[in-house]
């Protein structure tokens, strides 16, 4: 129980920065200005904080903007074909777009790179250098092209299971652990989903049909978070290369790879960690 207790409170600071956007969502609709101008106040001042408080470096800072970036080109495609709208006025808001929205993908990457550091993430049985770009192309591809053409998330969500069926995630906490890699990404997209449910209750942004009345989010969208989660772990294990290695755990079976969170013998956590 201590050990799942330390997990849970370092969860807790990796997810730091999408609990306060949450949190601030809470606040704003009492702040004197605009929602979405608080908002993005709010979120420059806490990024400003982690970095005076090393929590993030400069270069994860420049990783974080990246991320920004292709959220917000995600935001204007979306928000521009009705997917979903901020119903809110703002001053610094761009084609029915407020700037703050990219910190809401920035707070997923925010996350990974704290999990990278806070756990020492590693990975085994990773697949090739040209099929995670390929995988990871398509994902972000069809978050575009699913209007123009037939939505193949299930189809790439199926490749990317197959792909990374044997992939493991390796985390430490006082001990080293492994967990699935399709299992992880699920937990991750199902925090996320309920995260957007929260978001959408704050009246942050709306769906068509919450126009009038809130309503929960169709679990249909959950399997773009999970999705938006891969897409994100493969992003930032490019940038950290050496946190990936090809080997498979120990002498484990084929089911025991695949089975839930399992503890690594000292001899089979060899993958290196993050520094």
């Amino acid at each position: 129980m201590r050990e799942f207790g330390l997990f849970v409170c370092r969860q807790m600071q990796c997810a730091q920065f999408a609990i306060f956007i949450i949190l601030a969502g809470a606040v704003v609709p009492y702040l004197p200005l605009g929602r979405y101008d608080s908002l993005l106040i709010l979120c420059l001042s806490y990024q400003l904080w982690m970095i005076v408080s090393k929590q993030e470096t400069g270069k994860e800072l420049v990783a974080l903007c990246g991320f920004h970036l292709i959220g917000m080109g995600l935001e204007f495609y979306k928000v521009r074909h009705g997917s979903w709208q901020y119903p809110w006025p703002s001053l610094l808001k761009f084609a029915d777009v407020p700037i703050f929205s990219g910190f809401m993908y920035a707070a997923v990457a925010s996350y990974m790179l704290q999990a990278w550091k806070r756990l020492s993430l590693g990975f085994s049985g990773w697949p090739p250098k040209w099929t995670v770009i390929l995988i990871g192309c398509a994902i972000y591809a069809n978050f575009f092209l699913n209007r123009m053409f037939a939505d193949q998330r299930w189809i790439i969500g199926a490749v990317a299971l197959l792909l990374f069926w044997s992939t493991r995630v390796e985390f430490t906490v006082t001990r080293r652990w492994s967990i699935s890699f399709p299992i992880a990404m699920f937990l991750i997209g199902s925090f996320i989903y309920i995260a957007e449910n929260l978001c959408t209750f704050l009246g942050i942004y709306r769906y068509p049909d919450q126009a009038s009345t809130w309503s929960w989010v169709g679990a249909g969208k959950l399997s773009s978070w999970i999705l938006l989660a891969t897409i994100s772990v493969l992003l930032v294990a490019s940038a950290k290369r050496e946190t990936v290695t090809k080997k498979v755990i120990g002498q484990a079976t084929r089911n025991e790879r695949l089975g839930p969170c399992i503890p690594l013998a000292e001899s089979a956590s060899a993958s290196v960690s993050s520094k």
